[in-house]
């Protein structure tokens, strides 16, 4: 365990493995498509070693996670090592060190979340899955993951599906979550964008596909604080 791991509150076994994972080298035809996606990605900055975050973000996309080839990559585009780009990937929580499913699904245990139920929503999807935080299903469908505050604690405790809110779940709620998902049911989220795959919101993130718009208002517990400090009932 490093002291940024320290810093940042990952416990020991969520730190990650390194980047060796997966294939070394990409294809002519995938080098080729992900330049053009890159180019187009690039030139939105004026500095292109700005372009980093959202190149990690499609290289994740191509591949589930972060390999090699993904590092190798962004490291060619921009003119960097992959030393330093392997530096900044393994910062974010969100770029992803080992395959990951159809639907990451992570569970907030922090303080409020943990209060609220959130130990026991961790617990209930672990046994009902079969695997452990960290972990994915053999099918390829679910990835669970144990996260740091999602900052939502007025809907405590809190589910994120591809990072999309689900607001008030009970042990049963998420059970059925997971069994929808696995089932190809159609999800709504509580709250933000249509639901996507891992792998299509990675795209969406890295700023090459345009995504569904986020329509929803802030709700009832969100702006609780602001009337009663407007003295509203």
């Amino acid at each position: 365990m490093t002291a940024i791991d320290l810093q940042l509150g990952q416990r020991p076994e969520e730190a990650g493995p390194p980047i060796s994972a997966g294939p070394q080298t990409y294809s002519d035809e995938v080098s080729a498509h992900l330049a053009a996606d890159a180019e187009q990605i690039i030139a939105r900055y004026p500095v292109a070693r700005s372009a980093l975050l959202p190149l990690l973000h499609l290289v994740q996309a191509e591949d589930g996670y972060l390999t090699p080839a993904g590092i190798a990559f962004c490291a060619d585009q921009l003119g960097l090592t992959p030393a330093e780009v392997t530096a900044v990937a393994t910062f974010y929580s969100m770029y992803r060190r080992t395959p990951t499913g159809d639907y990451l699904i992570g569970v907030c245990t922090n303080t409020l979340c943990a209060v609220m139920g959130g130990d026991a929503l961790l617990d209930v999807l672990e046994q009902h899955l079969g695997i452990r935080a960290g972990q994915s299903t053999a099918d390829g469908s679910i990835t669970l993951e144990h996260i740091e505050c999602n900052a939502a604690c007025d809907y405590a405790p809190v589910l994120m599906v591809n990072w999309e809110f689900f607001d008030n779940q009970t042990p049963s709620t998420a059970r059925d979550l997971v069994d929808d998902l696995r089932a190809g049911q159609p999800v709504t989220p509580t709250r933000g964008a249509t639901l996507c795959t891992f792998r299509q919101t990675a795209r969406i993130l890295a700023g090459v596909d345009a995504g569904a718009p986020d329509t929803s208002p802030a709700g009832a517990a969100t702006l609780a604080g602001l009337r009663v400090s407007r003295g509203e009932q």
